[in-house]
């Protein structure tokens, strides 16, 4: 069965719970951080699902896999922003760790789902 919806893709839905849990962990950072790395860290989260639905809707694979390569991106920006979190005692190491083993299943999923774009080869 054909995809035909971005809600059907895995990485969508992974990465929509990843939001989630960043806005719930986000909610005990200083409030002198709401435009800091609260608001960076949010806005990395949600660029993920964005651009995988975004990309989802292009027209083409070649658009679709660009999106999804922002999408990867966002994910490491969100890797990286965590364990800046941790470093300044935002985050304790377990909540740290749990929310990057989620961004990382994100990251597998959106690589495995780009190298799958890389082997359809279009009727000639």
């Amino acid at each position: 069965m054909p995809l035909r919806q971005y809600q059907e893709l895995i990485g969508w839905q992974k990465s929509r719970a990843l939001v989630a849990e960043i806005y719930r962990h986000t909610q005990s950072f200083p409030s002198n951080e709401i435009y800091g790395l609260t608001s960076q860290l949010r806005r990395a989260a949600v660029s993920i699902p964005s651009n995988i639905a975004e990309g989802q809707g292009r027209l083409t694979r070649g658009e679709f896999k660009q999106f999804l390569g922002h999408a990867r991106g966002s994910a490491f920006e969100v890797e990286t922003q965590l364990l800046i979190a941790e470093d300044l005692g935002y985050l304790d190491r377990q909540s740290t760790e749990r929310l990057l083993r989620q961004v990382q299943e994100v990251g597998r999923i959106l690589s495995g789902l780009l190298a799958s774009l890389n082997r359809v080869r279009t009727s000639p």
